[in-house]
């Protein structure tokens, strides 16, 4: 039985051990995986969800994952009902049960006070490959899930803490990693272990019913402050539409829309009248777009507070069965964050125009993720995926943010280039702003994207990519100019060139560059109201040339007659 209530004191007391827990948990994933995107990328997240599948803490990650938390444990709930035990562990990375793409795996274990389940712990992670077509699991034009790598739905993986040694091979055979895979596996469920006996900590201090009756205040409490904020904009329909430049195996453009309703203290986001499923793997399905849907939602009503359900019940997502936004099996997943970040951008733009000190213009979007693989100088293969950088839109009142992981990455980071060419054969030519491409110019300019440079050591290797807004640059507001374009260069030591967006495996070879480009965001405002100041800084800073200074802003002109009223005066 529920305690009738809860001191506030205790209540935060309890609310900081949570935070804490989750802390704890992405230490342990950092400090024990094999895998270099999930320890220096952190390519994972870690929460603690109630009986009821409800979010109530969660750590800085992967922003997709941990929004896919209560769609996966329900998944577990449903295929399991009462038969899960203390000590079991389940693990599952199928996109159509909640998930996202079979190479994030979610390790669940029920946590019990007693004989009652009172929480799930919750660890999902980047797998560097899970079989499939190619290394990493991810070819860019694959037609259907079968090429993406295996997949277990709602597998027990370990049953009273003894590992399941069949779930252990079947992995160790399907992989072309297996020493790293297994490392990963470990380290997930030592994660969820932790979290295991910490919540049992709380509970031998406080007791079952206190510790149930915080998981209530703070549902209650978020969603109380969530629907202030929702009540305090305008009632109405706000629209928003976009292009997706392809998706891996159709080439032309992909036309996408969103509806948001605000009625009251409720926001319904409708995403009728999108496209059915692609044929290449950029879709994702309902679990993924939900996650989309929140991260923006979040950015809304409370972006620095601790997230859990409690922010969302006020939100409302409509999708028919079957789009590039709810694929169903056997649509493709492999890429799905480029599918799930449109949705993203495309609330973000629907609002940007109510909420122009919460949101900003439109950013490079797309996580541009290359793999390059081939085999070291001792004959193992190596996988090395990248998620990259960009630039983000103009803020109504500064400049975009230059350099930022995408949208729907949340905390994540780049690879340091000592890791890079420590782990791989790769060597780090250029690392620096994409001054080339440059930015959109406005009253506040957006963000600058980046140029990596990889030259191959290897004597051969294969490249493969899925760059979004490769055709179709970031949008702008109040009359800014619109960002730049990302792309793949490929350029080889007889200075052959290649320009890709999304692109199967290309053969590489040793001395041959692999040159990542990403996009500048876009800018808000006329650029005729950029101050004087602010151009002459970016020229200081290397950011722009008096020759494009003079081009987007008419800077010469504008500064002679700027000194021109000042003598005047």
């Amino acid at each position: 039985m529920l305690a009738p209530s809860i001191d506030p004191v205790t209540h935060e007391i309890i609310q900081g051990k949570l935070l804490a827990i989750v802390d704890e948990m992405a230490a342990v994933m950092t400090r024990t995986s094999m895998s270099p995107v999930i320890y220096e990328v952190l390519d994972f997240a870690c929460g603690i969800c109630d009986s009821e599948a409800q979010l109530i803490a969660q750590t800085n990650g992967i922003t997709l994952f941990t929004g896919t938390f209560t769609t996966q444990v329900r998944s577990i709930i449903e295929r399991f009902e009462n038969d899960l035990e203390p000590g079991d562990v389940v693990v599952t990375n199928d996109p159509y049960q909640g998930g996202t793409h079979a190479c994030d795996l979610a390790i669940i274990r029920p946590i019990f006070a007693g004989e009652q389940l009172i929480a799930f712990a919750v660890s999902v992670a980047h797998w560097l490959d899970v079989g499939g077509a190619i290394p990493g699991s991810r070819p860019p034009a694959a037609s259907g899930v079968f090429l993406l790598g295996w997949r277990l739905w709602a597998s027990r993986t370990a049953r009273r803490d003894t590992v399941i040694e069949d779930i252990v091979r079947i992995i160790r055979e399907n992989v072309r990693l297996p020493e790293l895979a297994i490392g990963d596996l470990n380290a997930q469920l030592a994660t969820v272990r932790i979290a295991d006996g910490r919540i049992g900590e709380i509970v031998e201090k406080y007791g079952t019913p206190t510790l149930l009756h915080s998981f209530r205040m703070v549902l209650r409490d978020s969603e109380e402050q969530s629907r202030d904020v929702v009540r305090s904009l305008p009632d109405g329909t706000y629209e928003a539409e976009d292009i997706v430049d392809g998706d891996g195996v159709y080439e032309g453009p992909i036309a996408i829309r969103v509806a948001v309703r605000i009625a009251g203290d409720e926001m319904e986001v409708d995403f009728t009248g999108c496209p059915p499923a692609c044929d290449g793997p950029i879709n994702c399905a309902k679990g993924a777009l939900h996650s989309a849907v929140k991260t923006v939602f979040k950015a809304l009503v409370s972006p620095h507070e601790p997230s859990n359900e409690g922010w969302f019940r006020p939100l409302k997502i409509k999708v028919p069965d079957g789009t590039l936004f709810s694929a169903q099996r056997p649509s493709p997943t492999g890429w799905y964050y480029e599918g799930s970040v449109h949705a993203s951008e495309l609330v973000w733009k629907a609002l940007a125009p109510i909420m122009p000190d919460s949101f900003s213009a439109g950013s490079y979007t797309s996580l541009c993720v290359t793999y390059i693989s081939g085999k070291t100088a001792n004959g193992d293969l190596y996988v090395h995926i990248e998620p990259e950088h960009g630039g983000w839109g103009a803020c109504r009142d500064r400049d975009g943010a230059s350099a930022l992981i995408a949208l729907t990455d949340g905390d994540t980071y780049n690879y340091s280039i000592e890791l890079i060419e420590a782990k791989f054969p790769l060597l780090v030519r250029r690392y620096s702003f994409n001054t080339e491409g440059g930015a959109g110019a406005g009253r506040y300019r957006g963000g600058y994207g980046l140029v990596r440079e990889y030259e191959i050591l290897s004597e051969e290797a294969e490249v493969y990519c899925g760059f979004g807004r490769s055709k179709t640059p970031p949008w702008s507001m109040d009359g800014g100019q619109p960002g730049s374009l990302n792309r793949l260069e490929l350029e080889t030591t007889s200075g052959q060139k290649a320009l890709l967006g999304r692109s199967p495996t290309r053969r590489v070879n040793r001395g041959d560059v692999v040159r990542i480009v990403t996009g500048g965001g876009g800018g808000w405002g006329p650029p005729s109201e950029r101050a004087i100041e602010k151009i002459e800084a970016d020229i200081r800073a290397g950011l722009l040339t008096r020759e494009q200074a003079r081009a987007i802003y008419e800077f010469g002109a504008r500064k002679i007659a700027t000194k021109g009223n000042l003598v005047a005066s």
